[in-house]
């Protein structure tokens, strides 16, 4: 991978998991590199990102890395809740995912939604993504409305 041969090292994790079926790691590798490959389909990735999640539940890195997938692959919902996941997990890092997930969606969605987008959407993106920069700092909506 470090080389930028990704169908090359989706093989080779490819083989890893046929050796270790077990192997977390292989199946997070083979996600990642699935992401570079052209030829490999966003529920693929998905589904090896959440194999590899289902091996090692306790790796905050395997959600915040699926969620920021998600984020690109436009499925926000998912995304959402891979973050929440990692926050969850690594609850000492929770305002980074956090974060995160808020500048990412406010990025990424209007991109996405753009035939619907109106004032009314656009709302409703900045809305959730507020929400997640505030909990990343640890104010409510109340308290963030007093300082301003």
């Amino acid at each position: 991978m470090n080389d930028g041969e990704y169908q090359q090292a989706f093989s080779k994790f490819e083989k890893a998991i046929k050796a270790n079926p077990n192997n977390a790691d292989a199946y997070f590798g083979k996600a990642e590199a699935g992401v570079l490959v052209s030829k490999i389909g966003v529920e693929e990735v998905i589904a090896l990102y959440k194999k590899a999640i289902s091996l090692d539940d306790k790796n905050p890195f395997y959600y915040s890395s699926l969620g920021a997938f998600c984020v690109e692959a436009n499925q926000f919902n998912e995304a959402e809740a891979a973050y929440n996941k990692a926050a969850e997990v690594d609850p000492e890092n929770a305002p980074y995912y956090y974060s995160e997930f808020a500048v990412e969606y406010f990025r990424r969605a209007p991109v996405a939604m753009e035939q619907f987008m109106d004032d009314n959407t656009r709302g409703i993106i900045a809305k959730k993504s507020l929400k997640y920069l505030l909990k990343s700092i640890n104010l409510t909506e109340e308290e963030a409305k007093k300082l301003l």
